[in-house]
């Protein structure tokens, strides 16, 4: 839905939601994912977009909660754009500060979450990229300030970046210790290669596996900083 004359979108489908979690619970779902985006301009995101989509997001989790599945609350800051690292770790704040507000008016047991959020880097058309190494002091930062440790687990989602990019990103924000599991929830980054080896060929699934299989292997050990 496009809110305030504007192109910003905020995801609907609270009406009702808390009858089809019974159901989707019957049906022996046991969690659920709510994804809001953010696209970074000169005037986006807005106050009104950062508030909405915090207020969606807590009223989603709060309802799973009340009937048993887990939430996965999914802030998404997009990629897309030339805004510097610092830009995206101003607006990242403010997101974050946002949904973690509302998640406590909400009464949302965070221990009981899963936090699905980006990394805080540049603009995929930036002029300068970052460093692994930036990337994880920037997202480290931010999220010491406004990410409550009670919060078990993050697994970040690669939102554009190349499958060595998400990786490499990873395995530096676990060079050191954090008070939360640092994790991956990737799509295009872990099945890309794979989907590259395959190619709709028959006589290429086991090379499709195997691409699939280390990729894997590489975002389990950067969860471990190895």
């Amino acid at each position: 839905m496009n809110i305030d004359n504007t192109d910003e979108e905020v995801t609907q489908g609270l009406d009702d939601l808390g009858e089809r979690l019974e159901l989707f619970k019957s049906k022996g779902a046991r969690f659920a994912k709510w994804r809001a985006l953010y696209q970074i301009s000169e005037v986006t995101p807005s106050d009104l977009l950062i508030e909405s989509n915090a207020h969606q997001l807590a009223c989603y989790a709060a309802l799973c909660q009340t009937h048993g599945l887990v939430p996965i609350v999914e802030p998404e800051v997009l990629i897309d754009g030339e805004h510097t690292i610092k830009a995206c770790a101003e607006v990242s704040e403010k997101v974050l500060h946002a949904v973690f507000h509302e998640l406590h008016k909400h009464r949302v047991l965070l221990e009981g979450i899963i936090l699905k959020p980006s990394m805080v880097m540049p603009g995929k058309n930036a002029k300068n990229k970052s460093t692994p190494e930036e990337v994880a002091h920037h997202t480290l930062e931010v999220f010491r300030r406004v990410v409550p440790a009670a919060v078990p687990t993050i697994n970040f989602l690669s939102g554009g970046q190349t499958p060595e990019e998400a990786t490499y990103n990873l395995n530096a924000m676990n060079a050191n210790p954090q008070p939360w599991r640092l994790s991956f929830s990737y799509a295009r980054a872990l099945q890309g290669p794979c989907m590259e080896a395959w190619r709709g060929q028959d006589n290429q699934i086991q090379k499709a596996q195997e691409a699939l299989l280390e990729r894997a292997r590489l975002n389990s050990l950067a969860s471990e900083g190895k």
